[in-house]
């Protein structure tokens, strides 16, 4: 049972003020929400809250591990991690509140691929992550592992497509993802990423910038990967604008092969918003999984 909105204020207001020091106070009047994300409303200054059942807890101690793990490489700006708690079956993750804008000019977005490059540049010594995580609302597996090409296969694409079919999408869906799961090595077989920590989930309206021009990302699914799965997943709603890509590319070149496998690894967004959100993204898993089958022959 949700407790009284007047409870839960008083538990959230304890657990920022042990967090940052006792000088914090709510708002006179401010009603933390039983879920859903959005500004916390401080006496002194507004902070950012994501709230959510405590059944869900995990997404958020997912969250805070993967901005911690960015911040740690100094190389791109996250929203601090303030403050984590539950009460009554609410739990909730408070962040360093950022008044951010879209990446709009190629400057600024110079900036965040030089960012985004440096980050990348920190490696682990396998592909996986030490903790198994989320993609959105999806359970995401990280085992290590020395084989891009199988972790990928297996701990991305198979997930999903069984996901799909338990959700009623067979037919060619199901025939194009198991002919492409069985013969994805073949995407790599002269391609040997290195295992670049992964912002996991980059599209464009999870990265931001200060008034300053200060690339911030957030929103983070953290993982040691192909580091042109982020670049990959920053092209598929939309985008960034040129600037971005020109400097990624100049500091960090992609591989000759990289709009095939471009393909591969939205195909694992796609089929998640499938998932998630419905028949809306059938369409578009359908033909990005029978293009990659093509593309790897019959």
């Amino acid at each position: 049972m949700t407790p009284r909105p007047e409870l839960l204020a008083g538990a959230l207001e304890q657990s920022i003020r042990d967090a940052i020091g006792n000088e914090f106070r709510l708002a006179e009047g401010y009603r933390p929400p039983a879920a859903g994300s959005g500004p916390v409303d401080g006496s002194d200054r507004p902070l950012f809250g994501k709230f959510m059942a405590s059944a869900q807890a995990a997404r958020l101690d997912a969250e805070a591990d993967g901005l911690a793990a960015i911040a740690a490489t100094g190389a791109i700006r996250t929203p601090a991690v303030l403050a984590r708690g539950e009460a009554g079956g609410v739990a909730w993750l408070i962040l360093e509140w950022l008044d951010l804008q879209p990446i709009a000019d190629d400057a600024t977005a110079g900036r965040a691929a030089e960012a985004l490059a440096a980050m990348h540049r920190s490696e682990g010594e396998h592909f996986g992550w030490h903790r198994d995580n989320f993609i959105g609302a999806t359970p995401q597996a990280n085992p290590a592992s020395d084989n891009w090409s199988h972790f990928f296969a297996h701990q991305r694409l198979q997930p999903q497509f069984e996901r799909a079919a338990a959700n009623g999408h067979g037919g060619e869906l199901q025939k194009d993802g198991r002919r492409v799961v069985e013969r994805l090595a073949a995407l790599f077989l002269d391609q040997r990423p290195r295992p670049s920590l992964l912002h996991g989930d980059l599209w464009h309206g999870n990265i931001g910038a200060l008034a300053d021009g200060t690339p911030v990302i957030f929103d983070p699914a953290c993982y040691y990967g192909d580091r042109e799965a982020d670049i990959a997943m920053s092209e598929l709603f939309g985008g960034l604008p040129y600037g971005f890509y020109a400097s990624y590319r100049r500091l960090m070149p992609l591989s000759v092969d990289y709009e095939t496998r471009k393909q591969l690894y939205n195909l694992y967004h796609i089929l998640n918003h499938l998932n998630l959100f419905g028949r809306g993204y059938l369409s578009q898993a359908c033909r990005m999984a029978s293009q990659l089958r093509q593309a790897l022959g019959r």
